[in-house]
């Protein structure tokens, strides 16, 4: 018998087909992170460049405001002489003399003197700016607008180098009164915690209604965290009055710009906001001082006139810490 022809077929294994790598034609990005108010996340860092200390803000602002001293020497003038007739009066509120002469007698020694005068200058601050009539408070809150409005235009223009005058800043610089106005509502609905916390501290702690230590510390901890809520909303919308006075402005694109504004450094923000009110105070003692020690007579009328001159300090040092968030 013929042998049968066998042929070896080899089994060859099945190749599985092998997937190309895919080439993407843009960069991968990674997702940025999303930051939500009042909710536990991973701090964001800011990618905006650092910000400056409050000394150097403070220093830029008084740089600005004496570079133009007679734009803003003259608008400090004329809100010292509108405040004079229509909010505080000419007649004398604190007589600081008699209540030198009763401090020294009671306190005497090596020590009486700065005691005397520490205890004079906070009878300044705390009744200082009192008003002579009842419409007052009305009247100073218009002059507040007004001189806010005319201060923010004239450091617009001279921090773009123009010339200006003390006309064209309250001639020119109103015209945002009404959305100015809707923002400062804003901020004051912003303040209601923190006038809460304040009745709540006079009324159960300073009133005697909180007794125990234990009483004292949660009614504390409940005034500071409502004074902190109302810090941490007007942290941004301080700023929004600058923003609401650019051209063709509305109160709630300014609001919403101010919050991206202060966005992933907002207690950055807070704590440049709150050295403002030190700073002030500190340089409102050494001014203060030498005419409550030799010049009894006219402390009153000088604390009134650098009371409203540390207002229009106040609108360029938020304004410079403005400009620094804008990185200009």
């Amino acid at each position: 018998m013929a042998a049968k022809n066998t042929k070896k077929v080899s089994k060859k294994p099945n190749k599985m087909p092998v997937s190309k790598p895919v080439i993407r034609d843009t960069p991968r990005v990674l997702a940025k992170s999303r930051y939500a108010s009042f909710r536990l996340h991973r701090p964001i860092k800011p990618l905006q460049p650092k910000l400056s200390s409050g000394l150097v803000i403070l220093k830029n602002s008084l740089r600005t405001l004496l570079a133009h001293k007679r734009v803003f020497l003259g608008l400090t003038l004329v809100y010292v002489i509108l405040s004079l007739i229509f909010v505080r009066g000419f007649g004398q509120g604190v007589n600081i003399p008699q209540i030198k002469d009763s401090l020294n007698s009671l306190y005497k020694g090596k020590l009486g003197g700065p005691k005397t005068s520490a205890l004079l200058f906070g009878v300044l601050i705390t009744s200082g700016n009192t008003t002579a009539n009842t419409d007052g408070g009305i009247y100073q809150s218009m002059l507040l607008i007004i001189m806010s409005l005319a201060t923010i235009w004239a450091l617009r223009q001279v921090l773009s180098g123009k010339k200006i005058s003390v006309k064209d800043s309250f001639y020119k610089g109103l015209y945002p009164l009404v959305p100015f106005i809707l923002v400062m509502m804003m901020v004051g609905v912003q303040l209601i915690p923190f006038a809460i916390g304040g009745w709540l501290y006079t009324t159960v702690i300073s009133g005697g209604i909180a007794v125990s230590a234990l009483e004292i510390a949660l009614w504390g901890s409940l005034v500071f965290l409502l004074i902190i809520l109302s810090l941490y909303m007007v942290s941004s919308s301080l700023f929004a009055l600058n923003i609401v006075t650019l051209p063709n402005m509305t109160p709630m694109r300014a609001l919403r710009s101010a919050r991206q504004l202060v966005q992933y450094r907002r207690w950055l923000v807070i704590r440049k906001i709150l050295f403002l009110p030190f700073a002030l105070l500190i340089l409102a003692a050494i001014v203060m001082l030498p005419f409550i020690i030799l010049l009894p007579v006219i402390a009153e009328w000088v604390f009134f006139a650098i009371s409203l001159l540390g207002w229009i300090i106040t609108i360029s040092y938020m304004y410079s810490l403005y400009r620094e968030l804008l990185n200009e």
